[in-house]
């Protein structure tokens, strides 16, 4: 498992009977968890404290309630980069902590390539990996289905500081983007995906996890360059293990090009009693 643990403006404080508790710069949020089937095993006097608390409803979805009143938004650091956080539908709140590692892991890359290098960002949400490629030196096209995520991804990107950078936002439907940059005869040194176990395209194409991941993996093949530097996709989707998306990288990406293929989980230290909560899986090939 990597772990995230370089954060100074997030952390997770503590877990229990399905929810956690996280300082998110100043604020504490209280979110459920599916993961934490454990109960409490600290009484820790900043669960009653949280600023907001997310409640599940039995219909599905569920509701912000709010002890005090909270900026529309706010900003959280990690190392050099910045972004905007705020309590959104569905528990989220615009970042992804745990995948500080692998935003680690491709600044690294980029910044040691020593080499001009274009990373393609899919299903790329609030940019935060956008951001740390552009910040390493990269150029970067980033896209997502979504208008308003994909607005928020360069107001990330300006506020680190980086708006001059060399970086495409583009709200489109990401198969129907790869095969058009395949015609176009584009080149990516480096492919990120965090694909969504079910989802629809701006024009209503859906997309679900099982079915099309191996297709587009397919179709990546294409587009990417003659010496990659590294291929990452992400996953929150429930019942797979990370060793399915290694061996669909194993079958496309590491039949045509020698390199190292990796897998696992993703987590994140809480703080208060030294556990470890996982929080989605990975699986990477790199040069």
């Amino acid at each position: 498992m990597l772990v995230a643990e370089n954060w100074k403006d997030y952390e997770l404080i503590d877990t229990g009977d399905g929810e956690k508790l996280e300082r998110w710069g100043k604020y504490l949020l209280r979110r459920p968890d599916p993961q934490v089937i454990w109960p409490h095993n600290t009484s820790h006097e900043l669960w009653e404290k949280a600023d907001a608390h997310y409640h599940r409803s039995h219909l599905g979805g569920g509701d912000w309630e709010y002890r005090k009143d909270l900026p529309e938004r706010w900003t959280v650091s990690y190392k050099n980069l910045k972004f905007y956080v705020k309590t959104m539908g569905f528990k989220h709140t615009g970042i992804f902590p745990e995948q500080a590692v692998n935003w680690d892991f491709m600044m690294g890359k980029i910044k040691k390539a020593k080499r001009p290098i274009n990373v393609l960002n899919l299903f790329a949400y609030t940019g935060a990996a956008s951001v740390a490629c552009a910040a390493a030196g990269a150029s970067v096209c980033h896209i997502d289905a979504s208008k308003g995520m994909t607005r928020v991804a360069k107001e990330n990107l300006e506020l680190s500081g980086l708006g001059d950078k060399p970086v495409r936002f583009i709200a489109d439907d990401v198969i129907k983007f790869v095969k058009r940059e395949e015609r176009r005869g584009r080149k990516y040194e480096a492919i990120i995906m965090d694909p969504p176990s079910y989802g629809r395209g701006p024009s209503g194409e859906t997309w679900k996890f099982e079915k099309n991941l191996y297709e587009l993996l397919e179709l990546c093949l294409p587009i990417l360059a003659e010496k990659p530097l590294f291929f990452i996709v992400n996953s929150y989707t429930t019942g797979f293990s990370p060793t399915v998306i290694e061996n669909m990288l194993r079958l496309t990406i590491g039949k045509k090009y020698k390199g190292t293929l990796s897998c696992g989980d993703l987590g994140l230290p809480v703080s208060s009693s030294g556990l470890t909560l996982p929080c989605g899986i990975f699986a990477r090939w790199e040069e």
